[in-house]
């Protein structure tokens, strides 16, 4: 699958990629909201996140796919519940968070999700699930992990279009996808 927005492409990730993949976005995304300043917290538009809220919301998504992951290993298909990222939005009070503090812990959430994918060998990447989104369909713990690089790339892209819609520069502004809502 390509994702027409960003151009990822999940079939180009070897499993074998996914750990590696996923824990250097630690690095990058301190690489472009470091020295961000005020114009991270500021959204673009009422409906666009901010740089910071995405930035949150990788980490989340980084802490909530670890679990999906392990609660695959344990149980035979589950049915995992829905991240609800919007929700999360003000009832984790992502505008509350500074940079430097959210930065730490996306990385070690990416450490933590990169670790279990570490330990996954074939038989247990082809584990089973059931996934939410875009609507309820059975995956693999393979999907999810490429699924996870996929939503830190992706995001990775709207931080920084964000960042320069909030700075007056050209890129436009990302918005949240509409079928990207349960994750």
């Amino acid at each position: 699958m390509t994702c027409e927005d960003c151009g990822f492409r999940d079939e180009l990730v070897a499993t074998d990629e996914i750990a590696g993949r996923l824990r250097s976005f630690g690095p990058r995304f301190a690489g472009v909201l470091a020295g961000a300043g005020p114009a991270a917290a500021r959204r673009p538009e009422p409906a666009v996140w901010s740089a910071l809220e995405y930035a949150c919301h990788v980490r989340d998504v980084f802490l909530v796919q670890r679990e999906r992951a392990v609660l695959a290993q344990v149980q035979d298909n589950p049915r995992v519940a829905r991240m609800n990222r919007d929700e999360r939005v003000a009832l984790c009070r992502y505008d509350a968070h500074a940079v430097p503090d959210v930065l730490g812990q996306l990385a070690m959430a990416a450490e933590l999700c990169a670790t279990v994918f570490d330990g996954l060998d074939e038989a247990a990447l082809a584990r089973r699930l059931v996934y939410p989104w875009p609507e309820a369909t059975e995956r693999d713990v393979a999907w999810v992990g490429r699924h996870t690089v996929h939503e830190g790339e992706h995001h990775l892209m709207d931080v920084r279009r964000v960042l320069a819609a909030v700075s007056g520069a050209s890129g436009g502004a990302g918005r949240p996808e509409e079928d990207d809502k349960a994750h």
